[in-house]
């Protein structure tokens, strides 16, 4: 990708690794946690309890992050505020570079297109901090808080989306931080806010059926960033090559993937980020118009 190099301002932060005990191993990535569990889940007779928590599971680690939680999600230690966070600098490694690079880009592209755009923030973290929305865990994977606007990340995950899903690459990395960015702008639109109002009313299988479009729509915006994106030169940061990393990256992530690839039969009623297919179409219609109009998710057919 041809991107160019912003500087850290204070949109982004590198928090290192707090001082609490959340657990969590370094480079777990929500790949490895996800599929660790599927085979225990699902290789027993499932009940609706099971099929609420694997909905659950996925809606966590995959891309919406916290943003049907309000508070922590477990207990943090006592001793954590005492001893503090190992604060680090950001954009200081090969991976914060890039993610912040990437997201320097998000901000040209969707201030253009969004009157009164204001950035999300991008946190770093290595294995374990805290966000807005309580507990941030490299095994939740990336994610976004909308209680405090920001995209949180452990850039472990860039290996574990090579190693575990066969997604190697920039475009593929990109994806991500621009997934996560697309949800800041559903937070922006009043998306997220009639989507949680929906959910509310729902059932179990309508609020994650809910909860798949508004996914659909978070990679269509990654598209569309990727399509918009100029570099100072002029030249579009997608280089060729790029689209078919992007499109490994969304084809490895589907729902119905991820539960084959733990020897399980896809249960549609528990998916929440939608159908290996589904993913690329949405990410593809954003890269092929760059129309955020184009990505309605709502109110089409899936």
């Amino acid at each position: 990708m041809r991107l160019d190099d912003y500087d850290p301002g204070d949109d982004i932060r590198d928090l290192g690794r707090s001082g609490g005990g959340f657990g969590g191993g370094g480079g777990g990535g929500m790949g490895g946690l996800l599929i660790g569990l599927l085979p225990m889940l699902l290789g027993r007779k499932m009940g609706c309890g099971t099929i609420v928590l694997l909905g659950v599971l996925a809606f966590v680690f995959f891309g919406g992050g916290m943003q049907m939680f309000t508070g922590g999600t477990g207990t943090a230690d006592p001793m954590a505020d005492s001893r503090g966070a190992q604060q680090g600098v950001a954009c200081d490694t090969a991976a914060e570079k890039f993610a912040c690079n990437v997201f320097g880009s998000t901000h040209q592209v969707w201030s253009q297109l969004i009157n009164g755009y204001q950035k999300p923030t991008l946190n770093f973290f290595t294995n374990e901090n805290q966000s807005g929305c309580g507990a941030a865990q490299a095994a939740m994977g990336p994610f976004y808080c909308p209680a405090d606007q920001g995209v949180y990340l452990d850039t472990a995950f860039f290996d574990e989306l090579a190693s575990r899903f066969g997604a190697a690459g920039d475009a593929a990395q990109a994806y991500v931080v621009a997934h996560e960015v697309g949800h800041h702008i559903q937070t922006l639109t009043g998306t997220s806010d009639q989507v949680r109002q929906a959910q509310g009313r729902a059932s179990q299988a309508e609020g994650n059926a809910i909860q798949v479009r508004m996914e659909l729509q978070a990679d269509c915006y990654a598209g569309v960033w990727a399509a918009r994106a100029r570099n100072r030169a002029g030249q579009p940061v997608m280089e060729p090559g790029d689209m078919e990393e992007a499109m490994r990256a969304a084809n490895a992530i589907g729902d119905d993937t991820l539960m084959r690839s733990a020897g399980q039969r896809p249960v549609p009623e528990s998916f929440t980020h939608g159908t290996s297919e589904q993913r690329m179409t949405w990410l593809r219609r954003g890269l092929e118009t760059g129309d955020p109009r184009q990505c309605d998710t709502f109110n089409a057919s899936l």
